[in-house]
């Protein structure tokens, strides 16, 4: 028994799988750099849309798209306001859905584990490097949207489509909040992709899983016969960062939306660490 439970000499579990290494690894696959593009893209297409179309309001109503060419701070905003229902689930869903699949998918991940790796210092190293670069995602389309969208209309207060401005200098701080609200309110997303990643070897199942559910709970949250158990969904509050671009900003449903995200995240990802931690590995 001494012999099974010997270990190397200079073996130290924290230094397996180092964040670097893992980092590295996933920058360079070319799912990364597409998703990576493709965000970087979108502020381009839709200053071309805005070129070509004519926003108006509807029955006289000014809204958060009508006022997208009134300064770059307002077009950083419509950017992330198109893209947080469902453009942004699916870096998250890809992130965390194809990290731990992808291994067993190449069979690598039994040989991992036998380097020997962790378990939990391999899930707790992919989870890590998969949030971050879910953040990374997230921060890149409004940055580029800030500055493309200066380029194109101009350095300027934010025009709120109710009434009133913010000038630039809060206007970036309030959207620097609604990034970190809509960060939190996906971690749900991620937890699920990530939970559903330890218990199949097929990663488009994790991810075409996480985003099927994501959608589900968007169809949901539509149905308003549901009526107060709607406010039990995460998808209810996706939107709720929009209070943080009012003239007096207004905190409760996203304190609402990010306690219940991160509620629903943790018994995810703890499901995920447990699960992983019983299962047996063969591929």
């Amino acid at each position: 028994m001494s012999a099974l439970t010997e270990v190397a000499s200079g073996y130290r579990t924290r230094h397996t799988l180092p964040l670097r290494v893992e980092l590295v690894r996933q920058l360079k696959r070319r799912r990364t750099l597409v998703m990576g593009a493709l965000l970087a893209v979108l502020p381009f297409v839709l200053v071309i849309a805005f070129a070509v179309g004519h926003p108006s309001g509807r029955d006289g109503q000014v809204t958060l798209m009508d006022t997208a060419t009134a300064s770059g701070a307002n077009f950083a905003a419509v950017n992330l306001f198109v893209s947080a229902g469902f453009l942004l689930v699916v870096p998250v869903a890809l992130f965390c859905g194809d990290t731990v699949a992808s291994e067993a998918n190449w069979s690598s991940l039994r040989y991992l584990l036998a380097a020997p790796v962790p378990r939990a210092r391999l899930l707790w190293s992919k989870l890590v490097v998969a949030l971050g670069l879910s953040l990374a995602a997230m921060v890149l389309l409004p940055v580029v949207a800030l500055a493309v969208g200066t380029v194109a209309y101009g350095w300027g207060p934010l025009h709120i489509p109710t009434g009133g401005e913010l000038d630039t200098g809060t206007a970036v701080q309030r959207l620097a909040v609604a990034v970190a609200y809509v960060f939190v309110s996906q971690l749900v997303t991620a937890a699920l992709a990530f939970w559903l990643s330890t218990r199949t070897d097929a990663p488009l199942g994790a991810v075409g899983g996480a985003v099927g559910l994501t959608i589900v709970g968007n169809v949901l949250d539509a149905v308003t016969a549901l009526g107060h158990w709607r406010d039990f969904l995460p998808a209810h509050w996706q939107f709720a960062w929009a209070d943080a671009i009012q003239p007096h900003a207004e905190w409760s449903g996203m304190l609402q939306g990010a306690s219940l995200s991160l509620t629903c995240a943790l018994v995810l990802f703890a499901l995920a660490f447990r699960g992983f931690a019983r299962k047996d590995v063969v591929s």
